[in-house]
C-alpha cells in the first residue's frame, strides 16, 4: 500500500469563518482535488479587491505551496491553480483573507469524476442487487470519496451550488445508501471502487443527477441552437411520462454550470430513457453536442487543466417492457453512439459505452426500467475507462461487431463476419432481421434466422427474403434478450451491441456476393 494510505485519516471540521471569505460550496473536508500532469482548480468567495493566499500543508503542517488570489467580479470570487501533485493526502488546505482564513483538511489528490444523469443514474446502493454486501464493504473504501449535489433547476446560470445532498464524504453503508433514488449513485459509487482497486489512486466522485429528466434539460442553450431545438423555457409541454424538469437548461444552469471550474478526470453518463418519450430521434445530435459541449466548458472553466478531450462513458439503455412493439429503445440505443454502432468513433472521440440490453429486470421492484444489476453497468464501464482514459491497450472494452457479409443466393444465406470470437448464447428468432427489397414494395423487417455461429462467423437463413437485401439489424426491440442472454458475446463476456446497417452491393467473394456493411441511412429506422 502506498505510504499515503497509512496515514490517520483527519476528520477535522473546517475552522470558523467570518466576513465574506467562503470555498465555493463543493469544496470541503475529505475531498478529493484532482492529480497532475493536471492541476486542481480551487476557488471561493471573498471581499471585492482583496487578496486571498491559499496555502498547501502536508499532515507534518509543512507548506508545500502557496498561491495568492484577488478577489474579482461582481460577486466577489477568486480563483487559483494548484501546482499539480502527485497522488495521495493527507494534506490541508487553507484559504486567508486579512485576519479571516477557513481550513480544509484530509484533503487527497486523486482522480475526479462525475456521475450524471436520469434515474438510473440516481438509484443508490440501497437499491441494487447484494446491496447489504455491497454496503457492508463500504468500510474497505476510505479512499473513494464522494459528494452529491442536490438536485436543482434554474432559469439562468448560476455560478456555485445552491444546495447540497451530501458534502464530501468517506464512504459508509449510512451515506451510500441514504434512500431510494437520492444519494449515492451505484453506478458512480461500484465505477469509482473498481477504478480505485485498478489503479491504487485516490478517487472523487461527484454525484449529479435527477430522475426523470431528457437531455434537453442538461444542455446548454448553445446544445439546443446547434440541433435546432427550442431554447424558450416556454416552448416545451410536460410530458406525461416524465417526473424530472424538461424545461431546456435548467439542470445545467443549475447543477452543472457551478461546476465547470472543478478540474475532472472523466464523466460517466446514464440517460436516455427520458428521451424515447421526447426529441427521440434529435438524439443523435443532441447526444454528441452535449458531450462536446461539456467538455469545452469544463476546459476552459479549469483554466486549461481539464483535457479538451475529456474522457466521457455513458451507458447504453437497457430495457422496460418485454413485448413492446415500440422501437424507440431500439432507436435511442443507436443514437446513442451518433448512428454509427460502436464509440468511440469520428463523431463522439474519446468516448466509451457500456451496453446494458442484456441486463433487464422484469420484477425490479422500482419498475422493470430500472434494473438492479448495475454490477455489470460498472465493470463494463470500468473496461471502457481503462481503455479510453487510461490508455490500457490490452483491455478489451467493445462487445464483437459485424465487419463483413457475404451473401449466397443460390443458398438463401448470408454470412456475417465479426470483428472478435463469438460465443453463442442463445438462439432469439427475432435477433436479426434483414431488409428486403422488391420491384413491386418497399423494403420490409423480416426475421433472419440464425443457422449457425462458427468462430467469427454468423450464418442466417434468408427464407423470406430471395430479393434484394438492402439492411441487416440485430437486437432491435425494447427488450431484445432475457438476461445476460442475448445471442452473441465475446469470450471476455461483453455483449455484441445493437446495431442498424446498410448493405450495399461490393462485388463477388468466394462463396458468393459480398455486401460493404455501412451504418443505416437509406430506410426508415422502425
Amino acid at each position: 500500500m502506498a505510504a499515503w494510505a497509512l496515514l490517520a485519516l483527519l476528520a477535522v471540521a473546517p475552522a470558523a469563518a467570518g466576513g465574506m471569505l467562503s470555498f465555493a460550496s463543493y469544496y470541503g473536508d475529505h475531498m478529493v482535488l484532482q492529480k497532475k500532469p493536471s492541476g486542481a482548480v480551487v476557488w471561493g468567495h471573498g471581499e471585492l479587491g482583496a487578496m486571498v493566499t491559499v496555502t498547501l500543508s502536508g499532515a507534518s503542517g509543512l507548506i508545500i505551496m502557496e498561491k495568492t488570489a484577488q478577489v474579482k467580479g461582481p460577486s466577489g470570487t477568486w480563483i487559483t491553480v494548484l501546482d499539480p501533485m502527485d497522488q495521495g493526502g493527507p494534506y490541508a488546505l487553507m484559504a486567508e483573507q486579512g485576519l479571516e482564513n477557513v481550513t480544509l483538511r484530509d484533503i487527497y489528490f486523486g482522480d475526479v469524476w462525475l456521475c450524471s444523469g436520469q434515474s438510473n443514474m440516481a438509484m443508490t446502493v440501497l437499491q441494487v442487487a447484494n446491496a447489504s454486501q455491497e454496503l457492508a464493504a463500504a468500510a474497505h473504501y476510505p479512499y473513494v470519496r464522494i459528494f452529491a449535489a442536490a438536485p436543482a433547476r434554474s432559469d439562468v446560470e448560476l455560478e456555485d451550488l445552491e444546495h447540497i445532498d451530501l458534502p464530501w464524504s468517506i464512504p459508509t453503508a449510512e451515506n451510500l445508501g441514504h434512500g431510494n433514488f437520492t444519494y449515492f449513485s451505484a453506478v458512480c459509487w461500484l465505477l469509482g471502487r473498481s477504478l480505485y482497486e485498478a489503479l491504487g489512486s485516490p478517487i472523487g466522485l461527484v454525484e449529479v443527477a435527477w430522475g426523470g429528466t431528457p437531455i434537453e434539460a442538461w444542455s446548454s442553450r448553445r446544445v439546443l441552437q446547434a440541433c435546432g431545438l427550442p431554447e424558450d423555457t416556454g416552448s416545451t409541454s410536460p410530458h406525461q411520462y416524465l417526473s424530472g424538469p424538461q424545461t431546456p437548461s435548467v439542470l445545467w444552469n443549475a447543477m452543472i454550470h457551478p461546476l465547470l471550474n472543478m478540474t475532472l478526470r472523466g464523466v460517466a453518463w446514464y440517460q436516455g430513457e427520458a428521451n424515447t418519450f421526447l426529441n427521440t430521434d434529435q438524439y443523435n445530435c443532441t447526444f454528441p453536442a452535449l458531450i462536446a459541449d461539456w467538455r469545452r466548458a469544463f476546459h476552459t472553466g479549469s483554466a486549461g487543466q481539464t483535457e479538451p478531450l475529456l474522457p466521457f462513458g455513458f451507458v447504453q439503455l437497457s430495457t422496460y417492457r418485454r413485448r413492446s412493439a415500440d422501437d424507440s429503445f431500439a432507436r435511442l440505443r443507436w443514437h446513442q453512439t451518433a448512428d454509427l454502432g460502436l464509440v468511440p468513433n469520428a463523431r463522439m472521440p474519446s468516448t466509451f459505452m457500456a451496453v446494458a440490453m442484456d441486463l433487464g429486470d422484469e420484477h425490479s421492484p422500482y419498475g422493470s426500467i430500472h434494473p438492479r444489476d448495475k454490477q455489470n453497468v460498472a465493470h463494463r464501464l470500468l473496461l471502457g475507462a481503462r481503455a479510453v482514459a487510461y490508455g490500457d491497450k490490452d483491455v478489451v472494452f467493445q462487445g464483437p461487431y459485424p465487419t463483413q457479409a457475404i451473401l449466397e443466393v443460390a443458398r438463401g444465406l448470408l454470412n456475417v463476419t465479426y470483428s472478435q470470437e463469438l460465443i453463442c448464447r442463445q438462439r432469439v428468432a427475432q435477433a436479426f432481421e434483414v431488409c428486403c427489397c422488391s420491384q413491386a414494395s418497399p423494403c420490409q423487417w423480416l426475421p433472419a434466422p440464425v443457422v449457425a455461429v462458427e468462430s467469427r462467423t454468423v450464418t442466417l437463413a434468408l427464407s423470406g427474403c430471395r430479393t434484394l437485401v438492402l439492411g441487416l439489424r440485430y437486437a432491435w426491440a425494447e427488450w431484445p434478450c432475457e438476461y445476460q442472454a442475448c445471442p452473441l458475446y465475446n469470450p471476455q463476456g461483453l455483449p455484441a451491441p445493437p446495431f442498424l446497417l446498410d448493405t450495399l452491393p461490393a462485388g463477388n467473394a468466394a462463396g458468393g456476393r459480398e455486401l460493404l456493411l455501412l451504418p443505416g441511412s437509406r430506410f426508415p429506422l422502425n
